[in-house]
């Protein structure tokens, strides 16, 4: 199956220029995705064109990631409503360091290899650009009818907010991006969400008039959830691949909790198991979904691809004690146990206020499980809290160090799925 084809089986192709396909049967490619530098790691929605790129280099064709360092200063209008906040320089380069040391787990940047990854910054061709020439060399190319035909900047001008110069000049510094990757790195592919196609196809346009050449793109959909909530977010916010913002736990739970519907779209695109052996696992999924095996599957090709072989282990050892045998009472788990909870979140609470006792609404407030006693009440009367294992029935009970697991923990679940252990101190 070519990379193409293989692409959109997986459901990761949903525009694309003719001849793509063509020029990648013909001959080593490179091929590029941008990155916006807005935080120090990247989050699940970044995973799609990290997939993306691991795919090209895997049918031997060569990777470029470019990470925005003049463009994340300047903001971009593709799917938002509003002008997003300019970075300063240092804030910049910070984000800039750990997107890079994120990007170098996935890809092979060995340069001995020919179709090596490599990463660039497009600071490094524009610090040195001036206004003057940026609209005498690449203004001039692209006439104003055409970038105001872009989906992206009609919705934008038809709104109440409208669009900021900067914002508007966005499709050219992007669309220069790729001419410069063209004319210095040979690159004639770039790839990207669905809601950078308006960008992805100016770039194009620009190396047709500025050069005569031909140049390539396809895009990928954007990812909704069945349920029609947000890809990629929780309760507690976004889904990080950092281990210090999400635990490999966490990250494991995440794809282990996904709906039946979700899974059976998302293993595709998230993993590289092959045709063969998904179809497998579907089939074998609908004669027991109770088992939840694509979930199972897809978490730990996902978990183990983000964080090695040994987190996802770590993950499913946490699972198994916090979920397999949940009958079993918490004084069974022994101190390791719970010190080995990677992923549970911890906090501490003052030893000497539980020797005093303490009232329950009063304790989840103060240890931050809860926002609030008016939270912490509420989730009380609705069932969704237990210590130690034990559902808490009642908002007027006294914890007390009588609670404590080997003398300094509690074990506190929130609903369903969220542990935390709170050590006393």
């Amino acid at each position: 199956m070519s990379l193409i084809k293989d692409l959109q089986w997986r459901g990761l192709i949903r525009d694309i220029i003719p001849g793509t396909e063509e020029q990648l049967n013909r001959e080593m490619t490179s091929g590029y995705i941008g990155f916006d530098p807005t935080a120090e790691s990247l989050h699940i929605g970044s995973l799609v064109p990290i997939i993306l790129l691991v795919h090209l280099q895997k049918a031997n064709h060569k990777p470029i990631v470019l990470v925005g360092g003049a463009t994340g200063m300047v903001g971009d209008p593709s799917g938002k409503s509003e002008e997003r906040n300019l970075l300063d320089e240092d804030t910049l380069n910070r984000n800039l360091a750990g997107v890079k040391r994120q990007l170098e787990k996935y890809l092979d940047f060995n340069p001995a290899l020919p179709n090596a990854a490599e990463m660039v910054n497009n600071y490094d061709w524009f610090k040195d650009f001036s206004f003057l020439n940026f609209i005498r060399d690449v203004g001039k190319h692209i006439t104003v009818n055409y970038m105001m035909s872009k989906d992206s900047v009609k919705k934008r001008l038809d709104g109440e907010a409208g669009m900021s110069f900067t914002e508007f000049t966005y499709q050219l510094v992007q669309g220069y991006d790729f001419y410069w990757l063209y004319t210095h790195k040979n690159c004639k592919l770039q790839m990207g969400g669905s809601d950078q196609w308006g960008n992805i196809t100016t770039g194009t346009e620009l190396i047709r008039r500025k050069n005569g050449g031909d140049a390539f793109a396809f895009t990928c959909p954007l990812l909704t959830k069945s349920d029609g909530g947000k890809f990629g977010k929780t309760e507690k916010g976004n889904i990080w691949l950092d281990p210090e913002k999400t635990s490999p736990y966490q990250f494991y739970q995440f794809w282990l909790n996904a709906a039946d519907a979700d899974a059976e779209g998302w293993i595709k695109i998230f993993t590289f198991l092959g045709k063969e052996e998904i179809d497998l696992l579907t089939e074998k999924h609908k004669q027991d979904p109770a088992a939840r095996i694509l979930q199972k599957a897809l978490a730990k090709e996902i978990t183990t691809f983000v964080h090695g072989a040994d987190e996802y282990q770590k993950a499913i050892l946490t699972t198994e004690k916090l979920f397999a045998n949940q009958t079993a009472p918490a004084e069974s788990l022994s101190e390791e146990d719970l010190q080995s909870m990677e992923g549970v979140v911890k906090s501490a609470y003052e030893l000497n206020k539980l020797k005093g006792g303490t009232d329950i609404v009063s304790f989840l407030a103060e240890s931050g499980i809860l926002a609030s006693k008016g939270e912490a009440r509420k989730m009380i009367q609705n069932g969704g809290i237990s210590v130690n294992r034990k559902k808490v029935d009642n908002a007027q009970l006294v914890i007390n160090d009588s609670f404590l697991l080997h003398a300094k923990y509690l074990l506190i679940q929130k609903g369903k799925k969220n542990y935390y252990l709170v050590e006393a101190v």
